[in-house]
């Protein structure tokens, strides 16, 4: 692309690359932008799927939405200082890209930037970036770990939903919500730790986190949404703090592993039927919840009252007792197993069946 063009015995600088220019150029396969470019325009290298270079010059400071989304051949971009704003899913499809430096001059990172960037690996994410938008990395299932620098306050929805590969995140000081979908599917992630500064969790927001061993949820926490912690199979544990208010239908479902459920709470507001539906069984007319509820001294008999804490079937006062019980959980070995006949079996059974621990304590599970 040249500096300058002559028309009509006029010399014009080339100052932008319209909207569209090079769109479905599929043989496309080098560009060279000269200096005189400020702005890619939407669209400018959309499906550009040969492509595999491409120098932004300093010059450049705005790329447009879907610029280059699609150019599934492009394994590497330097995105320059000169950038300030990147479009939505400017990125998004680039399949083939690998690693991407985003400067200390962009604040913020828009929709879909890096949607569907499967061969993503790494990202570095700079101190001058205040807000991950929606779907900004959804869909990398070659990135492995992100930090996200203290500058960000807003984690937006599906931001990094389905990176199965994510095993590791952290999370700063500086983010007071998390939004809905955010970490959805993100079923190698093993542990992650929630600021102080949070103050919800939305829904979905670690859906089917299959791996997900252990979870903080501090104490300005007072929203966790619905399906929040959904599919969970890995997490043992976990402990609800007093700021929460509000624990929206299904949060801890299908959080098979779940042997104790710390509630700081000290005065219980009724939940759904379904907030910890995934371990119930069924006693005559009644139903239960094999997971140990742990509470605060004083308050069991208001925890027996409430709607839908009263399906604990083993609620326990005192919260040095969960501590002892956890650190216990992280020991015991299974070494008997038995169907709800009183038969010992070798393996899991669908419906109802008795463990019998090392430590010498026998737990209720409900396997499907």
């Amino acid at each position: 692309i040249p500096e300058s063009v002559d028309h009509n015995g006029k010399t014009y600088s080339v100052t932008s690359i319209g909207e569209d220019a090079f769109g479905n150029c599929s043989g496309l396969t080098s560009v060279t932008i000269p200096n005189s470019v400020t702005s890619i325009g939407s669209f400018a290298f959309y499906n550009c799927s040969d492509l595999t270079s491409v120098a932004i010059p300093n010059s450049v400071t705005t790329i447009g939405e879907y610029a280059f989304f699609g150019c599934s051949g492009l394994t590497s971009v330097i995105i320059p200082n000169s950038v300030t704003t990147i479009g939505d899913y400017a990125f998004g499809n680039c399949s083939g890209l690998t690693s991407v430096t985003i400067p200390n001059s962009v604040t913020s990172i828009g929709n879909g930037v890096f949607k569907s960037c499967s061969g993503l690996t790494s990202v570095t994410i700079p101190n001058s970036v205040t807000s991950i938008g929606s779907f900004a990395f959804y869909n990398c299932s070659g990135l492995t770990s992100v930090i996200i620098p203290n500058s960000v306050t807003t984690i937006g929805e599906y931001a990094f939903g389905n990176c199965s590969g994510l095993t590791s995140v952290t999370i700063p000081n500086s983010v007071t919500s998390i939004g809905s979908f955010a970490f959805y599917n993100c079923s190698g992630l093993t542990s992650v730790t929630i600021p102080n500064s949070v103050t919800s969790i939305g829904s979905f927001a670690f859906y089917n986190c299959s791996d997900l061993t252990s979870v903080a949820i501090p104490n300005s926490v007072t929203t966790i949404g619905e399906y929040a912690f959904f599919g969970c199979s890995g997490l043992t544990s976990v402990i609800i703090p007093n700021s929460v208010t509000t624990i929206g239908e299904y949060a801890f479902d299908g959080c098979s592993g779940l042997t104790s459920v710390i509630s700081l709470i000290e005065e219980p507001f009724e939940i759904g039927e379904d907030v910890f539906n995934a371990y119930n069984y069924e006693i005559g007319d009644y139903e239960f919840t094999s997971a140990t509820l742990y509470v605060p001294a004083g308050t069991k008999e208001k925890y027996e009252s409430t709607p839908a804490w009263n399906k604990f079937a083993n609620i326990v006062e005192g919260i040095e007792n969960a501590v002892r019980s956890v650190e216990t959980d992280a020991q015991a070995e299974e070494t008997e197993r038995y169907n709800v006949g009183g038969q010992r079996i070798s393996t899991p059974q669908k419906g109802l069946n008795i463990v019998k621990m090392s430590d010498g304590t026998t737990r209720k599970v409900m396997c499907k």
